[in-house]
């Protein structure tokens, strides 16, 4: 069930006037607006195009911006990563949220992560994919095609599982048969909901 424009707007205004303070008294002055993160907080939504709304764009923005600070502690590089992921995810038909849990569990955010085994990026794509489909020249650290790599490749999963995720999870990281990592992720994901 979809909230109402009033619902979104209370909880915008909750979550924005919480996220603000929080802002406010990290920087020392509990009454003082953090001006720079106000307008850097703006232009990103201005610049959010797969949210329905910009009400809903704020609140996730904000929201999620406040969890994945002690990971991404530039607020600018936050809120245009935060950005990327819901677009690619929204792209690909999944949850911002679970995408966010992927990444959390992978990589923790570091887009230049490398694997044991050689899977690249917040994702943690492995390299065989470029050649696979043709696009040898592809950067994988790149988070643009990172996330694309890896939203369609998830999304492939999760519709051979009949949307099952924790199969589905279970087939992006190669351990089908094994509940590991999906456990990981699930735990991930309650964080990020």
């Amino acid at each position: 069930m979809n909230a109402s424009v009033g619902q979104r707007v209370a909880r915008w205004l909750a979550l924005t006037t919480t996220a603000l303070w929080l802002s406010a008294a990290l920087a020392g002055d509990p009454q003082e607006v953090d001006q720079a993160l106000l307008a850097l907080l703006k232009k990103t939504v201005e610049q959010a195009d797969s949210f329905e709304d910009r009400f809903d764009a704020e609140v996730w923005l904000m929201a999620k911006s406040t969890q994945l600070a002690r990971y991404i502690p530039d607020s600018e590089e936050r809120l245009d990563l935060l950005r990327k992921i819901h677009q690619a995810a929204t792209r690909a038909e999944l949850s911002p949220e679970v995408v966010l849990a992927v990444i959390q569990v992978e990589s923790h955010f570091d887009s230049y992560a490398v694997s044991s085994a050689g899977a690249q990026g917040m994702m943690q794509v492995m390299p065989f994919w470029k050649h696979e489909i043709g696009r040898a020249d592809d950067n994988l650290i790149n988070i643009d095609t990172n996330l694309r790599y890896g939203c369609t490749i998830l999304k492939y999963y999760l519709d051979k599982e009949n949307g099952n995720l924790a199969l589905a999870l279970a087939r992006y990281n190669g351990s089908y048969g094994k509940t590991w990592y999906p456990e990981r992720v699930m735990v991930a994901w309650d964080n990020w909901r």
